[in-house]
């Protein structure tokens, strides 16, 4: 069935993608125009009476965000927190956790760079030990290793949704329903699959998600969420609490914030969040299943072009795959195809092997060309696209 989102006004109102191919919002996706209208007027608003009032005027929409973000999840709002990125909501997690020496934390063979760092210093600082669980031969996450590893000293089991380096979808349920079972959480990176994806946390069950808004949710930089379930969250106390997250109770006593707003900071872009409800609300306005259909269909569109080229090696590895789709190009470097397509008005990105460390070195990966289309890219556009890198290979 071809995805019912209408194309013409996707790409009247993303006026970005009319004079290029784009083909990076894995990386950092076109906003709206509505989006846009709505971050520039607020900057101007704050500039002609102050950030305060400017604020004061918008409450009521910001106090909504939570509650935009907790439909797209399928969660309560106030199990989610806002952040100023999926790396700092992946961090407040980790950090509010009550680390003993000796814990164990495992992650699977698509981790990114930003997690890796953020466990492996929490095992320098608080002697946990970080494990790696093997792919298998599909190069997903080997459930019958990680069922061989767990026992009740696995305290964290981290997960990425879809990875930075390919497009394929992460046996997410399957990893919960063993950790789980175990005494174990899962954390979710869901960065590379909300906004493109259909991401439900309770059917997930995850204990945890972080994203960002500058991918698939076309946001603003700068924005990001949190959702943490409710009986893990009343447990938690995060590692540095302000104003917002805490009331100063006493000379010497505080109170934390009820639910997720305890990972929340007082200070933070106001013109980016309210940009991010506007993503978000669109999103849903538009309908994720449709929204997915259509980035689905353009991904897989862009494979097969590609997978007919001599030279091009298609690089997604799999049973499920998203819109990421990753690629090599015989004799030339993942930069070299990447800057001799931006010529072309073709936009990709660059994923490198210090992203995602472990997946790349076992495939013996450097680095992959990564296109993304999403919902705006047209057909034309893919093809386009196809011909351009032909035209290099």
């Amino acid at each position: 069935m071809s995805p019912v989102i209408d194309l013409s006004a996707a790409r009247a109102e993303t006026p970005g993608c009319l004079d290029r191919v784009f083909l990076d919002s894995a990386g950092s996706s076109l906003p709206t125009t509505r989006v846009l209208e709505t971050v520039v007027g607020h900057l101007r608003r704050e500039a002609e009476v102050g950030g305060y009032r400017a604020a004061a005027e918008r409450e009521a929409e910001l106090a909504a965000v939570p509650e935009s973000v907790g439909r797209l999840l399928g969660c309560d709002p106030d199990l989610v927190a806002l952040t100023d990125s999926a790396t700092r909501a992946w961090d407040l997690f980790v950090t509010a956790l009550p680390w003993s020496a000796g814990d164990r934390v495992l992650v699977c063979g698509t981790e990114y760079a930003s997690n890796a760092i953020a466990l492996l210093q929490r095992a320098r600082l608080d002697g946990c030990v970080v494990e790696i669980v093997p792919n298998d031969d599909r190069g997903l996450v080997d459930l019958a290793a990680l069922e061989a590893v767990l026992d009740e000293r696995v305290r964290l089991v981290s997960l990425v949704h879809v990875p930075t380096n390919s497009g394929q979808v992460a046996p997410v349920r399957e990893v919960v329903e063993l950790a789980h079972r175990a005494g174990a959480l899962v954390l979710l990176d869901a960065c590379q699959s909300v906004g493109q994806l259909a991401v439900d946390v309770e059917e997930l069950g995850v204990d945890a998600l972080s994203a960002t808004g500058r991918k698939w949710l076309r946001a603003p930089r700068g924005t990001g969420f949190l959702h943490v379930r409710r009986e893990v969250l009343e447990a938690l106390e995060p590692a540095s609490a302000d104003l917002r997250g805490a009331s100063w109770t006493g000379s010497h006593d505080y109170e934390l914030a009820p639910g997720a707003r305890r990972f929340e900071l007082w200070e933070y872009d106001v013109a980016a969040r309210l940009g991010l409800k506007v993503a978000v609300d669109q999103l849903l306005d538009l309908g994720v299943a449709d929204v997915e259909a259509a980035v689905r269909s353009r991904a897989d569109d862009l494979r097969r072009g590609l997978d007919d080229l001599e030279r091009v090696t298609v690089r997604d590895v799999g049973p499920d795959l998203s819109g990421i789709v990753s690629f090599t190009v015989d004799g030339l470097r993942a930069e070299e195809v990447r800057d001799r397509l931006a010529d072309q008005r073709v936009t990709v990105t660059v994923s490198g092997a210090a992203s995602t460390r472990l997946d790349m070195a076992e495939r013996g990966l450097e680095a992959v060309v990564r296109a993304s289309p999403h919902y705006f890219v047209s057909p034309g556009d893919v093809q386009r696209a196809v011909e351009a890198v032909a035209g290099l290979a």
